[in-house]
Parts: C-alpha cells; sequence; structure tokens
C-alpha cells in the first residue's frame, strides 16, 4: 500500500510540474537538457536554466523515492522490452538463419535416401521461384537507384563519388588478390597427386581457342558503351573465336603421304587451325551498360532544373514501389534459401570424395574470406570512421546470408538496399549510386579466387612460378575480377584467362567445378560486403560535399513549391527559403540547481 501511494504521488507530482511549465512557456515546445524548439511567440516568456533545472529535478524526485523491490520490479520489466524489442528488430535475421540451417539439416537427411532427379527438382523449385522473383527486380531497382539517386546531386559532386567509389574497388580488389597469392603460396593447396584424379574422371579436349585477357578488356569496353540500351537489356557482348574459312584444305597434304612396304599408306598430320575473332551477343543483361546510360543520364537530368522535376519524381516513386515489393518479398526469404541450399546439397553427387580431395582448397578460400571481412574490411573501416565495424557487420547479416544461399551480389542487391538505408541508416543518394556499381565492377571475392585458384592450378602440374609469374597471376586477377558478371560461377571463366596468362593447363582447372558451388557461395559474401563498407566509407568521404549540396537546395534559381517552405523575392535576383517563425535555443544544464 505505502507503495502504490509513492507511485500515485509522483505521478500527480509530474503533472503539476508538467502544467506549471506549460504555463511558463506559453504555447511553445521545451525539451530539457538538448535541443528546445520553441516558437517564437513564446520565446519572450521561456523560463530560464535555473527554473528548468528546477523542474527536471522534481520529475527525478519521485523516481528516487522508490525502494529496492520496485527497482527490481522495473529491471525485470525493462529487460523483458529489451528482449521483445531485439526479437522485433531482428525477427528477419533470425528467420533467415533459420532457414540456412534448416537447408543444410534437409539437404543432408535426405542424401542417404538416392532420391530420383524429378525429387530433388521438386524440392529446390521454390528456391528456384525465390531467385526469379529476385532477380525480377534486379533491372527497375538498379535503373529507379541511378536515375533518381544522380539526379539529386551536381556533375561535380557526382564525378567525385565516382572518382572515390572506382579507386576504393581498384585498392580492394588488388588487395585481395595479394592476400589470394601470399595464402596459396604459404598454405600449398595443390597436391600433384589430384592430377590423376582429374585426368580419370574428366577429360576434355580445348575446340575452341580461348579469350585472352585484352579481349576481356575490350569486351568489358563494349558493354560500357552499348550501341543499343534496349539490347543491353537482354544481350551482352562477348569476343569468341571461330576457325577460319580460308584454312588448310586437305588437298595441300597429300605431298606428305608416306609408303610403307610397297602400299601407299596415308597419314593426314593434323591440320593448324587458323581462328578469327568475332564479336556475338548472348544472352543476358548488361548492366554495366544501363549502369553507365543510368548515370550520364541522371546527372544530366539534374541539370535542367524544374523542367525534370517530374522525371525525377518518377524513378523516385519507382524506387520506393519496387522497396515495398522487397519488403514482402523478404518473408519469403526463408522458405527460398532453405529450398536452394538442401537442392544443392542433393544435386552433388560425390560430396564427401569432392570435400576431401579439395580440403586445403577450400580451407584457403575459407581463410582468405575470413581474413578480409573480420581483419582488413573492419580495419579499412574503422581508419576511416573511427567507429565500431563489426556493428556495422550485424547489421548485414539478413544481405549476407541471401548472397551466400543465392551466391548472387545483383540477386541479394534488392535486400542490401532495404538494411543500407533503413537499419544502418546511410545516406539514400550514396547507396543509390554506389551499389548497383559495386554489384557490377567489385568483386573483391572474385579476385581472391582467382589468384587461389591460379596458383593451386600450377602447383596441381608441378609448376614453378617466378617472381613475374605470381606478379601476373595478381594482375590478372585483379583485372579479371573487374570484368566479371555479378552472376554465379562466373569466375570460372576468367580463371581461364589467368591460366592462359602464366601457361599453366587448362584442363586441370576442371576439378574446381566440383566444389564451386560452395566455394562460390563464400566468395559472394566478400563481393556483397565490399559494395555495402565501400558505400559507408565513400559517404563520410562525401559528407562535406553532401552537406553543402543539401545548403544549396534551399537558394537554388529554380521555383519550388512547397507546403512548409514560403519562399520570398531576395534583394539579388534569387529565391531565398523563409522557414516558419521560429528560433532554436540550445539548453544544456551542467550543474544542477537546488531548490530554494
Amino acid at each position: 500500500m505505502p507503495r502504490l501511494a509513492q507511485l500515485l504521488y509522483g505521478r500527480k507530482q509530474r503533472n503539476r510540474n508538467t502544467l506549471i511549465l506549460r504555463e511558463r512557456i506559453g504555447s511553445g515546445t521545451v525539451k530539457l537538457g538538448g535541443a528546445c524548439y520553441v516558437h517564437s511567440s513564446a520565446a519572450e516568456r521561456m523560463c530560464s536554466t535555473g527554473e528548468m533545472a528546477q523542474s527536471q529535478q522534481h520529475f527525478l524526485k519521485p523516481e528516487l523515492m522508490l525502494n529496492r523491490d520496485d527497482s527490481i520490479l522495473m529491471t525485470d520489466r525493462g529487460d523483458k522490452r529489451n528482449w521483445r524489442r531485439f526479437l522485433a528488430d531482428n525477427k528477419l535475421i533470425l528467420v533467415t538463419l533459420s532457414g540456412v540451417l534448416l537447408g543444410v539439416i534437409i539437404g543432408f537427411t535426405l542424401r542417404p535416401l538416392a532420391l530420383s532427379n524429378d525429387s530433388v527438382m521438386l524440392i529446390a523449385y521454390p528456391g528456384e521461384l525465390f531467385m526469379r522473383v529476385l532477380k525480377l527486380m534486379i533491372l527497375p531497382l538498379v535503373i529507379a537507384s541511378l536515375i533518381s539517386g544522380s539526379s539529386s546531386l551536381n556533375a561535380k559532386l557526382n564525378g567525385k563519388i565516382a572518382l572515390r567509389t572506382f579507386v576504393y574497388f581498384l585498392v580492394t580488389s588488388l588487395l585481395n588478390a595479394i592476400l589470394g597469392t601470399a595464402l596459396a603460396l604459404m598454405i600449398h593447396p595443390g597436391n600433384p597427386n589430384l592430377e590423376q584424379v582429374v585426368t580419370g574422371a574428366t577429360h576434355v579436349t580445348a575446340t575452341a581457342k580461348s579469350v585472352s585477357l585484352m579481349d576481356s578488356i575490350l569486351d568489358l569496353g563494349r558493354n560500357i558503351f552499348p550501341d543499343n540500351i534496349f539490347q543491353a537489356a537482354l544481350q551482352q557482348a562477348h569476343t569468341v573465336y571461330v576457325p577460319s574459312k580460308d584454312g588448310p584444305s586437305l588437298a595441300s597434304n597429300e605431298s606428305d603421304a608416306l609408303t610403307t612396304a610397297g602400299a601407299p599408306v596415308i597419314e593426314w598430320p593434323e591440320p593448324k587451325v587458323e581462328w578469327t575473332r568475332i564479336v556475338e551477343y548472348r544472352p543476358g543483361t548488361n548492366s554495366l551498360g544501363i549502369v553507365f546510360f543510368c548515370l550520364v543520364f541522371g546527372t544530366l537530368l539534374g541539370t535542367i532544373g524544374s523542367r525534370g522535376y517530374v522525371v525525377v519524381q518518377f524513378f523516385s516513386a519507382i524506387f520506393e514501389v519496387i522497396m515495398k515489393m522487397v519488403t514482402g518479398v523478404m518473408w519469403l526469404t526463408p522458405v527460398g534459401i532453405s529450398s536452394l541450399i538442401a537442392g544443392k546439397i542433393l544435386s552433388v553427387n560425390d560430396i564427401a570424395f569432392v570435400m576431401t580431395q579439395l580440403a586445403w582448397f577450400i580451407f584457403t578460400i575459407a581463410l582468405g574470406v575470413f581474413l578480409y571481412q573480420w581483419i582488413i574490411l573492419q580495419a579499412i573501416y574503422f581508419v576511416f570512421l573511427r567507429k565500431n565495424p563489426f556493428k556495422f557487420y550485424l547489421g548485414l547479416i539478413q544481405p549476407i546470408l541471401t548472397g551466400f544461399a543465392t551466391a548472387s551480389t545483383a540477386a541479394a542487391l534488392p535486400l542490401t538496399f532495404r538494411c543500407m538505408n533503413e537499419r544502418l541508416k546511410i545516406d539514400s543518394r550514396i547507396t543509390r549510386f554506389v551499389l548497383p556499381i559495386g554489384c557490377n565492377i567489385n568483386m573483391d571475392g572474385t579476385a581472391l579466387f582467382i589468384s587461389v585458384a591460379s596458383i593451386f592450378v600450377a602447383q596441381m602440374s608441378n609448376m614453378a612460378l617466378n617472381v613475374g609469374q605470381v606478379v601476373t597471376v595478381i594482375l590478372t586477377s585483379t583485372a579479371a575480377s573487374m570484368s566479371s558478371a555479378s552472376i554465379p560461377s562466373a569466375a570460372l571463366v576468367l580463371l581461364l584467362i589467368a591460366l592462359s596468362a602464366i601457361d599453366a593447363p587448362i584442363n586441370n582447372a576442371t576439378i574446381l567445378f566440383a566444389v564451386d558451388w560452395f566455394v562460390d557461395r563464400i566468395r559472394t559474401t566478400n563481393n556483397l560486403l565490399g559494395d555495402c563498407y565501400a558505400a559507408a566509407i565513400v559517404e563520410y568521404l562525401s559528407r562535406h560535399e553532401l552537406q553543402r549540396s543539401d545548403i544549396d537546395a534551399y537558394y537554388k534559381d529554380d521555383d519550388v513549391t512547397s507546403d512548409d517552405v514560403q519562399c520570398e523575392q531576395g534583394l539579388n535576383g534569387k529565391r531565398k527559403s523563409s522557414f516558419p517563425n521560429s528560433v532554436i535555443l540550445n539548453v544544456e544544464v551542467s550543474t544542477p540547481v537546488s531548490n530554494p
């Protein structure tokens, strides 16, 4: 009973002090101990700092009168509220993590049953639909985000942000290539005995000439500058080699006929094939060309003023609609992820043999990913921002799990946007600019994989690499990673370029196809985290330019219509913003004021 009386007295006293404080400041609003936003008509009747401190002490007195039992009761209730708040904030992360674990359990539980191909297909079918829905939103999301993001900044600021972004991507890709090469040379995952396994398991004969590093770089330029924007949404250019039509004929080799024991036996030597380089189009979205077009279009759209305002709002509305669609798709993530992982585990023929033979290769890749994500990337974040990097990392758990399950940074892009904008509070102008570009160019995990795989194949073939060849592996891995597509298993194609640069046997790389389904998921998390950390660092480096851009937006020459801001003509001919009549007071109570 006494405790109830104390609580009622405290509530009554707080209500009384609230009424007194309202009478003193009139119609204004006061926030004690911080910034006070007060209407100018009530500014003259503002209570003094000492009176505010007294009122603050009166509010706190009833709280101090509670005894120990009440404090314990309130602490228990607070703990329950904290747990409920934690579960409410992280429920999607927990559900996604449970989907990953459920997929692993289902996959390894059903493997002894030796299910048919039709059964495996039905198990993986929900995951296939989940991937199709995610890919459905990629193209409109990239177009809307880039145009609306680049149009909100001026051309000079867009250039600075683009320069910082590309420099960061180049440096981190080079760091991953160096890290992968160093780990492969120290751990030495390549075993010469594996070459017999490759020869006995598969015999692959090269039927066409593989493309060179120069061809890959030239294809990168062809895709950045497409000749048809509509074709870029469906196809991408690539170089292929075909046999030349005017090659050597059979008649030219008649002089090489040999005669044995009086009987003419003609042995035709293998003709030397001449290859011709042509450029073809293959199915797939040319993301680089769309990114370049949208950046130029959005930057120039922001320079025409009010005439482009409707177009900017149109693409901003598309972006908001896509993000609402992402919110609905997120609840399908557990089912889709568990289906994808279970189906992939069931589709591998001899998973135990593959994991045993390539255990050191998988360990080298996993160690490189771990060192980069938990040491190098966190150190880069801390050096620039001086904040706790692991808090930022934990905020990206859901996109990381989605990228691991789908093995594609592009498929996880919608969820990455949502976490970066809503959970981590990164400026949307930066995320709309950096994330779509990084999704197509920044492939940190791919650079790590190509460097390790190149050294692995060389060691498996008993090749002794000199310093020049090691440097070639590093540079080739960096260049090839920035020209890779954000689709599953794209690094295997680029691996052939690195192997050709050091004259390593290409046939020995076929054994890596058996574990790429797992290694691809590991390195995809590197790619995704590299994009997110790049956005945070670029935002910090561009903070002053973003602030000036916000200030210039209030004083631009264009006509702006708003319900809250009234524009009045300035003396210099420019239109100046006139805000509602208000004052901002900063009130800091450093020492308590005793009650007289």
